[in-house]
């Protein structure tokens, strides 16, 4: 053979140093895998963590299914806190905070989040022993300090971004980016709902409006739509439920049975239509909620007792409104929704409508914690006489944390995605427990980091799901809401 009619890479592989060199590193390779195959590291190899994608029904998408393995949780609510909760002035406790008072101790950033930093500064709330545990907890949550025993502090999260839009996302989806299903929309995926006649997840926002990334945070992204969540609160109930005057209840329910047999019929001469089966099944639900929403969303109907527990008679719309929405979200729970999220905070133009306190802590702080805290308490302290926490596990959360120094101007603290805290309640994890914990400034995390990554895949675990198992088959991968990161938080398993 011509040597010159053979490729520049044939005539490197008749190079004896060439072939040499590539064929050890060839058998190297084949090696290391090898190695790797025995001792299971190779995700292809361990058989236990394939994908698990619910075996759905298309004419039935939201009917129950099975998780995982057995779960200690069967639903989930989750308050959700828009704007960075300063967790030095609610629930981590730092008296280095008060000994540096005005000082500057080494270490600190020149600039962060928003521009130049000022000085350490003491809470501004006082914070004092709750429950028989004991925890410290300040007085700008003083009835949910009353639950102290109740409840799981994480001291040591943390996230990956300090801007809110991208934080939300990140906490509710996973991603940074748009475009991806909520967890809300990852748990109905995975096990349906209990109650036929409502959706398996329901957003109540904030009676001022939506958080700053909307509905993103409980979209379905590239999950089957289905799976969405359904927006409304005890105020602004999902756009035409009722009926006309002139049409009785009755005469409605005959007219959705002549509609779903002639969708029925319709569906046989297509059988392996999935989108129209879905379609007609997501037209069904809507139906079936014209009678169940107005029912379950009848505040007034509540004793008296529990309005003014919840402090639903409050003169003030914001305060009543978010109360109203607590006692919706129990009565959603005791209905069998799967999975509630409840916002206390929204993006407004005109004016601080969450936690986002750059300026003025003191009195931005205090005014969202009047609104959150004493309903908040009520409903997870309602829950628990009701035997409901043996089944829902309780999340309160926030995107990130604020930083132990002010800012320049003197009066707000900074994004602090480092170190913050967060809670459970309820369903499967330890009572009057504290994992992990910051430095003495709470500025950074000291002890058992955990990301957020790692949050989504306990509330995963609890619901009986194995976050690296529970997957969608999109844009040519295996999808995970944690990615392929996270590893569940065991220390706070009951």
């Amino acid at each position: 053979m011509n040597p010159l009619n053979i490729s520049p890479n044939g005539r490197n592989l008749l190079n004896r140093r060439s072939f040499l060199n590539q064929t050890g590193g060839v058998l190297g390779s084949l090696g290391l895998l090898s190695l790797l195959g025995q001792d299971k590291l190779l995700a292809s190899s361990d058989t236990e963590k394939t994908p698990i994608r619910p075996a759905i029904n298309p004419e039935n998408p939201y009917a129950p299914r099975n998780g995982h393995f057995p779960a200690k949780a069967k639903q989930v609510l989750v308050v959700y806190c828009p704007g960075a909760v300063s967790q030095v002035d609610t629930f981590d406790y730092k008296p280095a905070l008060t000994k540096f008072h005005g000082k500057k101790p080494p270490g600190i950033p020149a600039v962060t989040f928003e521009g130049p930093t000022g000085n350490i500064a003491k809470p501004y709330w006082d914070f004092k022993p709750r429950g028989k545990s004991g925890k410290m907890i300040s007085d700008l949550v003083p009835h949910l300090g009353e639950m102290a025993d109740d409840l799981c502090f994480i001291h040591s999260m943390t996230t990956k971004t300090s801007a809110h839009p991208q934080g939300e996302n990140f906490f509710n989806t996973g991603s940074n980016f748009e475009g991806f299903p909520s967890r809300g929309a990852w748990i109905g995926y995975a096990l349906g709902t209990e109650n036929q006649n409502l959706p398996a997840f329901v957003s109540i926002n904030d009676p001022r409006g939506r958080p700053r990334s909307g509905k993103n945070n409980w979209g379905s992204g590239f999950l089957p739509a289905a799976y969405q969540g359904t927006d409304f609160n005890a105020s602004a109930l999902p756009s035409n439920l009722k009926l006309p005057k002139s049409i009785t209840k009755n005469s409605e329910k005959k007219t959705n049975d002549i509609l779903k047999f002639l969708n029925e019929k319709h569906l046989e001469k297509f059988p392996g239509d999935t989108d129209l089966a879905a379609r007609i099944a997501s037209y069904e639900l809507a139906g079936r909620m014209q009678m169940s929403i107005p029912e379950v969303s009848n505040i007034d109907s509540e004793p008296r007792h529990i309005i003014e527990e919840y402090g639903a008679d409050s003169s003030d719309k914001v305060k009543s409104g978010y109360a109203r929405n607590c006692i919706l979200a129990r009565r959603l729970l005791e209905e069998g929704v799967r999975v509630v999220e409840l916002f206390n905070g929204a993006n407004t133009p005109n004016g601080i409508n969450n936690w986002d306190s750059h300026r003025d802590i003191k009195k931005t702080h205090q005014m969202q914690a009047d609104i959150m805290d004493r309903p908040t308490a009520a409903l997870i302290r309602d829950m628990k006489r009701r035997g409901m926490l043996d089944d829902v596990l309780v999340v309160w959360c926030t995107e990130f944390g604020r930083m132990p120094f002010l800012q320049a101007n003197g009066t707000g603290r900074d994004h602090n995605p480092s170190a913050f805290t967060c809670f459970m309640a309820g369903a499967g994890v330890k009572k009057g427990y504290s994992h992990g914990s910051s430095d003495e400034w709470g500025f950074k995390v000291a002890e058992k980091p955990t990301e957020v990554f790692d949050f989504n895949a306990t509330i995963l675990h609890l619901m009986g799901l194995d976050h690296e198992r529970l997957s969608y088959y999109h844009n040519g991968l295996e999808q995970r809401l944690t990615v392929v990161h996270g590893h569940v938080i065991e220390d706070i398993l009951a």
